[in-house]
């Protein structure tokens, strides 16, 4: 069954529900000028990785981002029509020859294989068409998209684009119902696209996925649950499907509990181009809010001999123990998290926040099989690897002021790992800090 079928149900049912969406008033419309908004994002980040088994220079990039985003409203009418369009600016500050390879920036392969200086910019631009009638839009050509099975990077000095199309209703309240294809994708440190692929998955020839097609539904219509229901298909690799469900219980005006769940499962597909995937994923997490305090405990689960793989350079891995440098992902992995947050507020100090937390994974490295050509992940060695991290983030936001909105966040992990763990990069040191400047031109 081809995957433009097997989500047709999707796009059927949100067309169905236009004929009974509030009335449709053309004399309404905002217009593709007085509905429009420019909006202007400045990042500058510097990423350090030193790499304390590699034995070498350490990793050392900083760069300054600009993104413009304009918006247009939608023409009057039943259909209207739109415009949304982008452009980016990276700039490198430094990132010199024997120093890069965070991501940060674009990579360039020396002659000899060896990674040398980044360049010293890279810019893209796009657009999407848009279309509204009712409560239901259809986009078509450079997308941000940001969902459980196809979220693009924002991680870095610029955010992550796709090239297809997207349909969403909201004529329900508090429920967002959406579809669709893409089949390029731009990544954060690139200027231009390419086909689809994953994070850990590799590919013979190289041959990337044709597309990705993807539906699902977002509940935030009650204050104390949310809940996700979505399913995609990277052609030629994987089915993927998510559900997240969090609840929570006020105590009273400072207490609050809040458990919630998240849970993937990948199955290989059509001519399964990354082999044999039968992967169930999920985690757990109970937090304890109290006035400015908040712990929170979690637990993650790998069920599979692969690792849980998600989109290239993409953010759709929506787990709890998704950290700064690892995701505790690997195959068979089991791995817990304690985690305490403060907001300053309480100390008179409002926009000054702080986050830490400890991560500890187990693996059986023995189980994936050996010589896999597209998850080398076997070892010997491996039956009891270990690894853990430690994670610190401090921000403070501007509340008021010329500075209003902007941020400056630093950013420290340290990464072991023990013999049988055995990954490249085992053992780290990680620096981030990165200053975001939002600014709403009109």
């Amino acid at each position: 069954m081809s995957s433009a079928f097997r989500f047709t149900p999707l796009f059927v049912a949100l067309a169905a529900t236009m004929p009974f969406a509030a009335q449709a008033d053309e004399d309404k419309a905002e217009g593709f000028i007085e509905g429009a908004s420019l909006n202007l994002h400045f990042r500058n980040a510097y990423f350090h990785r030193n790499q304390l088994d590699r034995g070498h220079n350490d990793n050392r990039e900083w760069g300054q981002g600009f993104v413009a985003r304009f918006e247009s409203g939608y023409t009057p009418g039943v259909i209207g029509f739109g415009l949304d369009a982008h452009a980016m600016l990276g700039l490198k500050l430094d990132g010199g020859g024997g120093h890069a390879g965070t991501s940060l920036l674009p990579e360039h392969i020396e002659d000899d294989g060896e990674l040398g200086a980044a360049p010293h910019s890279l810019s893209t631009a796009g657009a999407a068409v848009k279309f509204k009638a009712f409560d239901t839009e259809l986009k078509a050509g450079d997308l941000f998209l940001t969902n459980p099975v196809i979220a693009g990077g924002e991680t870095r000095m610029l955010p992550q684009t796709f090239r297809g199309v997207s349909l969403t209703n909201t004529s329900i309240d508090g429920l967002l119902l959406e579809g669709g294809q893409v089949s390029f994708t731009k990544p954060y440190n690139q200027s231009g696209h390419r086909r689809i692929d994953t994070y850990y998955g590799t590919l013979d020839d190289g041959t990337k996925s044709q597309h990705l097609t993807w539906a699902g539904a977002s509940w935030s219509g009650s204050e104390s649950i949310t809940s996700n229901l979505y399913a995609a298909e990277l052609k030629d690799i994987w089915n993927q499907y998510y559900f997240d469900f969090d609840y929570t219980y006020v105590v009273n005006d400072l207490v609050s509990f809040n458990p919630g769940l998240h849970f993937y499962h990948t199955q290989d597909t059509g001519q399964a181009l990354l082999g044999d995937i039968d992967n169930n994923t999920y985690s757990v997490h109970f937090t304890v809010n109290a006035g400015y305090h908040s712990v929170t405990a979690a637990y993650q689960r790998v069920n599979g001999d692969t690792p849980f793989d998600y989109i290239n350079l993409g953010d759709s891995v929506y787990l709890d123990n998704s950290r700064m440098y690892s995701d505790f992902n690997g195959p068979n992995e089991r791995s817990w998290k304690l985690q305490y947050d403060y907001d300053f507020a309480g100390l008179g100090i409002p926009g000054l926040s702080s986050s830490l937390s400890y991560s500890r994974g187990e693996l059986d490295l023995t189980k994936p099989a050996p010589g896999n050509r597209h998850y080398d992940y076997y070892n010997p060695d491996g039956k009891n690897a270990m690894h853990w991290e430690r994670d610190l983030d401090v921000q403070y936001v501007f509340q008021e002021g010329s500075l209003k909105d902007l941020s400056v966040l630093l950013r420290y992990a340290s990464h072991r790992g023990s013999q049988g763990y055995s990954s490249v990069d085992r053992d780290m040191d990680e620096y981030r800090v990165i200053v975001d400047y939002p600014l709403n031109v009109f």
